[in-house]
Order: structure tokens, then C-alpha cells, then sequence
């Protein structure tokens, strides 16, 4: 067994984007870190809470970016740690949907590492509180699925016709993260068990002034983000749920209509 180190390491999830929306656990943690380790998507309004002794190190992580490599970030956290440093690996997000916060807690518990959790607001609910619709309803949707577009390299891609199917069956509301890239092939492979006509909707840069958000449906998902010029990061939501959207029946026979936060 390693030694405990004498200091620790804090995952904290810096939410969405909007520094309003960090928790006060999120505001606490980042006031007490000695080092600083900050994701891409964090924002630099986020760092104002940050002590100003406090050291920062950017060890960006984007698709299509080039990436401060996994393994450098997990060295850099325990050598801090076992030198007594008060770590915070601050995430956009929240570290334990899609931020790889449960790799860094294996790697640092087996380490001898001090863990500690702090959740933020995923930009899935940022998303939805945008488009102004739940991700579950009592008629719409019984559940909702969080998945990524983006897999492992070397992993087994998502069966995106059998999660369709199990949506249809099921009424679930699908939340895809990271999905831009293999947009064309995430909507041929839910066509496979939705219907063309059901409602979808992208939204970039969630919770952020440079939000900008589109509603369509499935069979023109793709064709709607390339048109509009949309990318990373976004979030795509397929499902009934979205009916509820504030004059989606004015608008779905068009396809899409988007809409600029400013």
C-alpha cells in the first residue's frame, strides 16, 4: 500500500460556463487550492475566486485540439499532492459526466491520494434550461440517457440504433455530448429506431453570451448544424420532450429556427 501523501487533490466542477452558476462547495474549494489545474472549458471568470498565491496550470483537453495528455495531468496531481500542495482539478462541467473524473480517482486513490468531490452543473441541464424545456415530463419522458459522441480511441463505438430503439420504447429523452464530429453517423443511427419527425435541438456554447441554439428534428440533425454553422461544444437533446419548447408547432414544419443569446 502507498503512503498517504500529505496533501490533496479536490475535483471540482466549474459547471456549464456562467461563473454564476458554481456551487458555493465549487467557490470554497477553489479559494483553499495552492495549485490550480484548469480544463478548457472553464471559464477565466471562474479563476477570480482563486487565491492570488495560488498557482494556475492550463492542461487543456478539447476535441480536435491538441491535449495535454492524461497521464502528464495524473503525474502533475500526485507529485503537488505528495508534495503537500492543496490540488484542485477544476472541470468544466461536472467531473463524474464525461471528465474523466472517475480515471483520476482510481489513478489517485491507488496513489495514496487524498480524493475529494465537488459536483457542478453538467451543461446538459444548462442546455435544457436554454431551450426552456425538462429533460424528463410525466407524458414526454420517463427518463433521460446521457451519452457521448466521442468514444474512447480503440473502444467500441455506441450502438446508436439499439439506443434509439430502447428511447422509442422506453419515451427517453437522449442528451449526446461531444457528438459534432460524428453528427451524420449519430443521426443515421438513430433514424434506425426513431421516427424522422422526432423533435431535436443543438445548443452551443450552453449557459455562455455566445450561446446560440437551433431546434430542427432527426432527420435533418446534421444537415441543421452544418447549415447554421454550429460546433463544438454543443449538446444535442432528441425526444418528445421537446414538444413542450415554447412554439415548437409554429416552427418544426420549417425544420429549424435559430435563436442568439445576446
Amino acid at each position: 500500500m502507498p503512503l498517504e501523501a500529505p496533501g490533496t487533490v479536490t475535483l471540482v466542477g466549474a459547471g456549464p460556463g456562467d461563473p454564476e452558476l458554481l456551487t458555493l462547495k465549487a467557490i470554497k474549494a477553489i479559494a483553499s487550492a495552492t495549485l490550480l489545474m484548469v480544463d478548457d472549458l472553464v471559464n477565466d471568470a471562474v479563476l477570480g475566486y482563486a487565491s492570488p498565491q495560488a498557482r494556475i496550470v492550463h492542461v487543456g483537453k478539447r476535441g480536435g485540439c491538441i491535449s495535454t495528455p492524461q497521464s502528464f495531468i495524473e503525474r502533475l496531481m500526485i507529485m503537488a499532492a505528495r508534495q503537500g500542495e492543496t490540488v484542485v482539478r477544476l472541470k468544466g462541467g461536472d467531473p463524474f459526466i464525461f471528465g474523466r473524473g472517475g480515471e483520476e480517482v482510481e489513478y489517485l486513490r491507488a496513489a495514496g491520494i487524498t480524493v475529494r468531490i465537488v459536483n457542478g452543473i453538467t451543461a446538459a441541464l444548462a442546455a435544457a434550461s436554454s431551450l426552456e424545456t425538462p429533460l424528463t415530463h410525466r407524458d414526454r419522458a420517463h427518463g433521460v440517457v446521457f451519452v457521448t459522441g466521442h468514444a474512447k480511441p480503440g473502444a467500441a463505438n455506441t450502438h446508436w440504433a439499439a439506443l434509439a430503439a430502447c428511447a422509442h420504447e422506453a419515451q427517453l429523452t437522449l442528451v449526446i455530448y461531444m457528438g459534432v464530429t460524428h453528427i451524420t453517423t449519430i443521426e443515421q443511427g438513430l433514424l434506425q429506431g426513431l421516427p424522422a419527425h422526432t423533435p431535436a435541438a443543438i445548443v452551443e456554447h450552453a449557459s455562455l453570451p455566445q450561446q446560440r441554439q437551433t431546434r430542427c428534428l432527426l432527420g435533418n440533425l446534421a444537415q441543421t448544424l452544418q447549415m447554421q454553422g454550429l460546433g463544438s461544444p454543443s449538446i444535442l437533446v432528441v425526444g418528445d420532450v421537446l414538444q413542450g419548447m415554447a412554439q415548437w408547432h409554429e416552427n418544426a414544419s420549417a425544420g429549424h429556427q435559430l435563436y442568439a443569446q445576446r
